[in-house]
């Protein structure tokens, strides 16, 4: 009865590939924008109000410290980093050292709840040393020196060559190579990364548990000076956004989930990794309107990012932005429509 038997397995074949490990792009997390980011002082908000209301709507957000953030699930960072290679570049007291600075507009909106790179990682790191099962940590970065304002108060200094390998060495100077997730661990034996990336290289689950990758979330200037002349991204310790068909491509910041829905989708089937907004400006917060934060969760993108991992009371409306049940982690919709298996992969430590 052997031929028979095997008539019937091709006839009602078993779900193997729901059996295939876990990979880390098999994943969907939320997780904060500009999260390092305090509220603006009262009077500064209120002349600012005066001046450019909608700027002033748009400004009026604020995070929790990072360790709180981690604990209600988020998996996903975002950092504003300055370059400062001497110090003293910002009048603050504790910027004074030299090293990345973290904030969001110079003189402006610049309260901040880890006011260096260093003290950002340092804080990440430690709350990640103690929950080490939890999974990949995104830590997005925007290589600041420009606030897009004609006469800023205090003025950026620009990223060269010279800034970005420095902040290489300034994140491998927090975190060791084990804590890592680097494109090189991606790319592996592959000709490019984005070949790696379509064979579906990324780490499984398990391997990652524990660790953090970096993203650069630039455009193509910035972009091109971080790769250089590398064919991918050797020995670079961040991914960098680009288009699906650059040799680099792994990650894509595609911060739209209405009007790049298709986009994301097929970006995620083809095995990127896509960071998308739930909210901006803090217009959905003001209003309840949650289409843009469904779409986002709904698109297969496996960082959603947001202001409001809690409400605001001020608005009134309840906006938030959680995954069902309180769960960090949640399997792809898209990359994963057959499931995980694991459920929950990961509750949040709150």
């Amino acid at each position: 009865m052997f031929w028979l038997s095997a008539i019937l397995l091709m006839l009602d074949p078993a779900p193997a590939a729901a059996e295939d490990p876990v990979k880390i792009n098999d994943l969907v997390m939320v997780g904060t924008h500009n999260s390092y980011k305090l509220a603006m002082p009262d009077e500064r908000m209120a002349r600012l109000r005066e001046h450019d209301p909608q700027a002033a709507d748009s400004l009026d957000y604020a995070h929790r410290p990072l360790t709180e953030q981690l604990d209600a699930g988020a998996r996903q960072i975002e950092l504003d980093v300055y370059y400062d290679p001497h110090g003293g570049h910002f009048a603050d007291p504790a910027l004074r050292r030299p090293g990345f600075k973290v904030q969001h507009i110079p003189g402006l909106d610049d309260r901040t709840s880890c006011p260096t790179l260093v003290q950002c990682l340092t804080i990440i790191k430690d709350w990640s040393d103690a929950h080490p099962d939890h999974a990949p940590i995104l830590v997005m970065m925007n290589a600041k020196d420009s606030t897009g304002d004609a006469n800023p108060i205090i003025e950026a200094l620009p990223f060269t060559e010279a800034a970005f390998i420095a902040l290489d060495r300034e994140i491998r100077s927090v975190l060791p190579a084990d804590k890592l997730i680097v494109p090189d661990d991606v790319q592996g034996s592959y000709p490019t990364l984005r070949e790696a990336v379509l064979a579906d290289n990324w780490p499984t689950l398990e391997a990652a548990r524990g660790r953090l990758m970096f993203a650069l979330d630039e455009g193509p200037e910035k972009v091109t000076l971080y790769r250089g002349d590398r064919m991918s991204l050797e020995g670079r310790v961040l991914f960098v956004n680009t288009d699906e068909d650059s040799p680099a491509a792994a990650y894509l910041t595609l911060n739209h989930p209405i009007q790049q829905t298709e986009r994301i989708r097929r970006a995620v089937e083809a095995g990127f990794i896509v960071r998308t907004r739930a909210d901006e400006g803090t217009v959905a917060a003001r209003t309840g309107d949650t289409r843009q934060r469904d779409a986002a969760l709904a698109s297969g993108a496996q960082y959603v990012s947001t202001d409001y991992l809690w409400p605001d009371p001020r608005f009134g409306t309840g906006y938030r932005v959680g995954l069902p049940g309180g769960a960090a982690v949640v399997c792809n919709p898209v990359s994963r429509p057959q499931g995980c298996g694991a459920d929950p992969l990961e509750a949040p430590t709150r």
